[in-house]
């Protein structure tokens, strides 16, 4: 009769703690791009130019992707749930030294910082959810955790564009500091003990993509569409400002669709990546880069607008969720140092691509950072389906 009862309470237990770590992904995730929604406005607050209210971006995708590997190697012996509550801690610190920052170099200094407890969550926190439920049950709680960025994408920068709106950038940033604590009790009040396993150290992390001919080539067509993809999204607003006359009210429901068509992506691919995920990723860049040429070629007026970001949203959502699934499929033996090999490249390449289509808008305006989107999504696609074909070519 007691194990009656105590397992389905235990298992309601479980699946609270991947609730918990799912919105940690949410509240770090919305943070890493609410940026690119308040561009403008923090700018003109702060007094620099839109370019450079893009390092916001850069500077935590540089330290949430060169720290990860050291961080989650020095912390192998560190119990999961510790290391989960430190690190939206220092989330929360992070936001709230934004909101009241006097001026835009402590702005970045607290970007920087929480970068670092970014990219060590993206490491870690899907496989603490997997650990969490029965084996058979594992890839589920891993889909309910990266559903947390879809969420991000959907509700969360939205919600912080639209909270902009009606207040100001600080006090939005001063709600997602409150929000982070939230989630931080969350965490504390459903996580069981969970001591850390398989984790490896720095110098066998580094030798992965060296032994592992198949992850190096998954990080290499990563790097390239994720490249593209944030040297142009980065700069959506003032593109859609500038090109279409868009409203504050207008680009955040244009993030929305975004989201929404992220998540239908992700749902899209979900079913299709399981019975051939290397032409599904083939066929998500194939949209990315069709999405920007439509941006380039209709979205100055808002009916060409809003079908270039529907198709970008849902292309960016199939090819997140694939690219997830490859790393993980190409070292499936060493899931946290995957993990942090996966984070480095993704965000060291959101970093680049927020840097470098800052210098191309700040040279061509907001259309040349989508024309470096199209070109480095265009490589993607040719590194992607050159991969696909020796596969087919070599089963």
């Amino acid at each position: 009769m007691t194990t009656v009862i105590t397992e389905p309470r235990s298992q309601v237990r479980a699946w609270l703690g991947v609730a918990a770590i799912t919105a940690s992904l949410f509240v770090f995730v919305t943070t890493e791009l609410m940026p690119v929604g308040l561009l403008t406005p923090v700018s003109a607050g702060l007094s620099v130019s839109v370019g450079l209210a893009g390092m916001m971006v850069t500077l935590y995708g540089v330290s949430a992707g060169v720290g990860v590997p050291f961080l989650v190697a020095w912390s192998r012996t560190v119990n999961r749930r510790a290391l989960l509550a430190t690190l939206l801690a220092i989330m929360a610190a992070g936001n709230l030294v934004t909101a009241v920052s006097p001026n835009f170099p402590i702005v970045l200094a607290a970007r920087l910082v929480t970068g670092f407890a970014h990219g060590v969550f993206w490491a870690i926190g899907v496989a603490m959810a997997m650990r969490l439920v029965p084996g058979e049950k594992a890839s589920k709680a891993a889909a309910v955790v990266l559903s947390g960025m879809s969420i991000a994408t959907v509700v969360g920068m939205p919600l912080g564009t639209f909270i902009e709106s009606l207040t100001d950038w600080r006090t939005t940033f001063l709600i997602w500091s409150g929000l982070s604590l939230v989630v931080l009790l969350a965490v504390v009040l459903t996580l069981p003990s969970l001591p850390s396993q398989s984790a490896i150290p720095v110098r066998e992390v580094f030798a992965l993509p060296v032994r592992n001919g198949r992850l190096r080539v998954v990080m290499i067509t990563v790097a390239l569409y994720v490249l593209g993809h944030f040297g142009a999204y980065t700069f959506i607003r003032p593109f859609m400002e500038q090109r279409a006359g868009a409203s504050a009210a207008w680009v955040t429901g244009l993030l929305i669709v975004f989201g929404v068509g992220g998540a239908v992506g992700n749902f899209v691919a979900g079913h299709t990546a399981g019975k051939n995920m290397r032409a599904t990723f083939v066929v998500a860049c194939s949209g990315l880069v069709a999405s920007l040429l439509l941006l380039l070629a209709i979205g100055g007026s808002p009916a060409g607008l809003a079908v270039a970001v529907v198709l970008w949203g849902v292309s960016f959502g199939a090819a997140n969720l694939c690219q997830v699934n490859m790393m993980l499929a190409a070292a499936p033996d060493t899931f946290e140092a995957a993990m942090s090999l996966n984070t480095m490249g993704y965000n060291i390449s959101i970093a680049l691509g927020a840097l470098l289509g800052g210098l191309f808008a700040g040279g061509f305006g907001t259309a040349g950072a989508v024309w470096f989107g199209v070109a480095l999504t265009v490589i993607a696609l040719l590194t992607a389906f050159a991969a696909h074909a020796g596969k087919e070519a070599h089963p």
